[in-house]
């Protein structure tokens, strides 16, 4: 099974940006800034762009916490690493 989000980047290319994917339907992929999550904030659709916009926030919203707890949850496993 697939999660439902999952975090991408391209250091390379883009170092201050991190990709949140969205792996149900309505997918896509919401690009913003690390350390500012509604910053440069931008949805790339997969999927066609649902017509609600509640619905488009509420998914926005769902990836922003996914992101903190991603984000904690790394702190939480280097600092046990320390």
């Amino acid at each position: 099974m697939i999660p439902k989000f999952l975090l991408a980047d391209n250091s390379q290319e883009l170092p201050d940006t991190i990709f949140i994917v969205h792996t149900e339907e309505p997918r896509f992929i919401l690009e913003c800034d690390i350390e500012d999550f509604n910053e440069n904030q931008m949805i790339h659709w997969i999927d066609l762009k649902p017509n609600d916009e509640e619905e488009i926030e509420d998914l926005v919203e769902e990836a922003e916490v996914f992101l903190e707890n991603e984000l904690e949850n790394q702190e939480d496993i280097y600092d046990e690493d320390e």
